[in-house]
């Protein structure tokens, strides 16, 4: 497989090549006491800001998406065909956001060589992510697509990406689109799977979040910021553990499957086909 000259995105690189530099705005969502019942939405204010509340907000995010070609070189293997009947590896980033996944790949690797379907279910999201891949990887074969990813028949594929998703989805859903999932990957594909997560352990669990909670301060932001963003997450965002995650993916069919990444409550695991 043919690819450009690797580089390692840092934590800034990464979400500021996702947004024009004229345009990148700063996270002010919750500088203002909300209502009580208000919740948190991918909506065109959270696109307006959403690298600065990423890199500020998602510690780690930067060197995942910084290995996601690497484990590509690795995994994709030619295994698809595009609609010219060309052998390519096809990629699912699984709620793409802006696109920051499938720029890392597109970034290093040569347009011929993967087929990248972006998914997301925002809106707002997509029209973003449309405008910024097209403008930056015009020769790349990525289609941005507008759905719901429980209501997505995947094609067969060498890797799926699903960063920071599976936690926006119902936990009864959770398995069922692992399923498709596993269903969709070829031997020898993988599943990148990437979550903020909760310890068992209760004392375990409140050190981890104070500290979660110290690198935002650290990172600007006010207690009123933390707390109104908890509080607009709260039955939004559920989290799992991390044994919860390894048990799901060992019941679709995963047999081999391993936390390659831990930085505080946020982990990213890699499971093989």
């Amino acid at each position: 497989m043919s690819q450009t000259k690797p580089t390692t995105p840092t934590n800034d690189t990464v979400t500021n090549n996702t947004v024009k530099n004229d345009i990148i705005k700063h996270d002010t969502l919750f500088t203002t006491p909300l209502d009580k019942a208000a919740r948190f939405s991918f909506d065109e204010q959270v696109v307006a800001c959403f690298p600065d509340m990423i890199r500020r907000s998602v510690p780690g995010y930067g060197q995942v998406l910084a290995m996601l070609p690497i484990f590509a070189r690795r995994h994709c293997k030619y295994r698809q065909q595009d609609s010219n009947g060309q052998r390519v590896s096809r990629v699912y980033d699984l709620g793409c956001s802006l696109g920051a996944a499938s720029m890392a790949l597109a970034g290093e690797f040569e347009p011929q060589d993967l087929q990248i379907k972006a998914i997301d279910i925002s809106p707002a999201m997509t029209t973003e992510a449309s405008a910024l891949l097209t403008e930056n990887y015009p020769a790349h074969n990525i289609e941005v697509i507008t759905a719901d990813i429980r209501d997505v028949e995947f094609e067969q594929c060498d890797m799926v990406i699903l960063n920071l998703t599976l936690q926006f989805l119902p936990a009864a859903d959770r398995v069922a689109v692992l399923e498709k999932i596993y269903a969709a990957l070829s031997e020898g594909g993988i599943l990148v799977l990437t979550e903020k997560t909760h310890a068992f352990d209760e004392q375990y669990d409140a050190w981890l979040v104070e500290r979660y909670y110290d690198f935002k301060r650290a990172n600007g932001y006010t207690e009123m910021e933390i707390s109104g963003k908890r509080n607009a997450l709260e039955n939004v965002l559920i989290t799992d553990t991390l044994d919860e995650h390894h048990t799901r993916l060992a019941q679709v069919g995963f047999e081999r499957h391993l936390t390659w990444f831990q930085f505080l409550n946020f982990i990213s695991i890699v499971a093989f086909k």
